[in-house]
């Protein structure tokens, strides 16, 4: 019975169509002729065979699309109600789902490695079997190898060989132009806030803001135009938020990059939160030197796919950029760079090809044993950048 009764819906409704489309010719048809004798002839005809409809369309000013959709919808309600959910359910989602992603951004940078450092032990594993000299080039153009050896996927997103290629990400020169004026390189920091173990309340110079203005004086040194930017994003009304950080400092920072066209890198620093009994910490040159990690956002998460919200035109050369960082680390450095840290969002690396996302050593760490990573960092900046 209820298939005989949706033949019938479905019929009636070819029907209506039908004579929707005969009204249209003739109408098309009469528009043409612009003779009285026909429009009589066709008026007395819908007079006649659609008494019904005549009167309704003359009523309605004869808009026979309005009437029309107006017996379909009767017969078929459900339609306008599905159409306006749909419309309706999808922008409100898409709303939803960009601020909850920027949030979820802000807060999970605050602690990007958590997932890596819950085993110490597994920690200084990694860092001791990713040393670029124990594989060749040949053996890394194996993804699982390469994957296994350099980088940490978090749970969040998932990565391919089509992204991790060695010689792809080899190809890409991040050379700079020395031969122009201006700042090559500016450094930032996301999360100005971010102190260590015998950092001076009150004192910005021993918190990431002081480390970055060490770094970027070093790489002065080196003959590399470097601009350090103080600027804070992370705080609101006098308040610790970092929920917005990542958009606020991309106002900040492409105001910079608009007003000096000759930078061709950007550092976003950090310092990486861990738990109290985790020292981040490798002796080198006789030194004790904070460990760095190098950290790359794909736009992607296993629960949404690539996330539009969060393009970025730049991820291959992002990723190029932070794998030859690590090779030189490795090659000059062992156990100095951790391995390189995949995550699911954009963070600040979507402003430039040669952007970098640097976590230096963590709230663990003293101010002497950062600047002592800084040092290092310099160096392998320097041999990444101008060779």
């Amino acid at each position: 019975m209820r298939k005989k009764t949706v033949t019938m819906m479905l019929g009636f409704c070819v029907l209506l169509i039908g004579m929707y489309l005969l009204f249209q010719s003739g109408a098309r048809m009469m528009e043409n002729w612009k003779s009285d004798i026909c429009e009589q002839v066709a008026e007395t005809a819908e007079k006649t065979f659609l008494p019904r409809l005549f009167y309704t369309l003359e009523a309605e000013n004869g808009n026979k699309e309005s009437f029309l959709m107006k017996q379909i919808e009767a017969l078929l309600p459900f339609l306008r109600y599905v159409s306006a959910k749909e419309t309706q359910g999808t922008e409100i989602e898409d709303s939803l789902t960009y601020q909850m992603i920027l949030e979820q951004q802000g807060k999970d940078a605050e602690r990007m490695s958590e997932d890596l450092l819950e085993n110490p032990t597994e920690e200084v594993a990694a860092s001791e079997t990713a040393s670029a000299a124990d594989f060749s080039i040949d053996k890394l153009r194996d993804f699982n190898t390469l994957l296994s050896k350099f980088y940490t996927v978090d749970s969040t997103t998932t990565i391919g060989p089509d992204q991790l290629n060695v010689d792809a990400l080899l190809a890409k020169d991040m050379h700079i132009d020395t031969s122009t004026d201006g700042p090559k390189v500016l450094i930032f920091h996301t999360h100005s806030q971010e102190a260590f173990a015998d950092s001076v309340a009150g004192d910005a110079g021993t918190t990431i803001v002081g480390i970055g203005a060490y770094l970027a004086e070093k790489l002065n040194e080196k003959g590399i135009s470097t601009m350090h930017h103080a600027g804070v994003y992370d705080l609101i009304d006098g308040k610790l938020d970092r929920s917005r950080a990542y958009e606020f400092a991309e106002t900040g920072v492409k105001e910079i990059l608009n007003q000096n066209p000759s930078i061709e890198v950007v550092i976003d620093l950090h310092r990486d939160g861990v738990r109290d009994d985790l020292h981040l910490v490798t002796e080198i040159d006789g030194k004790q030197v904070a460990k760095i990690m190098f950290f790359n956002g794909l736009s992607r998460t296993k629960a949404n796919g690539d996330i539009a919200y969060l393009y970025n035109p730049y991820i291959q050369d992002n990723l190029s950029f932070s794998f030859q960082m690590q090779l030189v680390s490795e090659s000059r450095y062992p156990g100095f760079a951790r391995r390189i840290y995949l995550k699911g969002y954009r963070y600040s690396l979507h402003m430039m090809p040669k952007s970098l996302l640097i976590e230096a050593g963590a709230q663990t760490n003293t101010v002497a044993e950062m600047k002592n990573a800084m040092d290092l960092l310099a160096n392998v900046l320097r041999d990444v950048l101008v060779g």
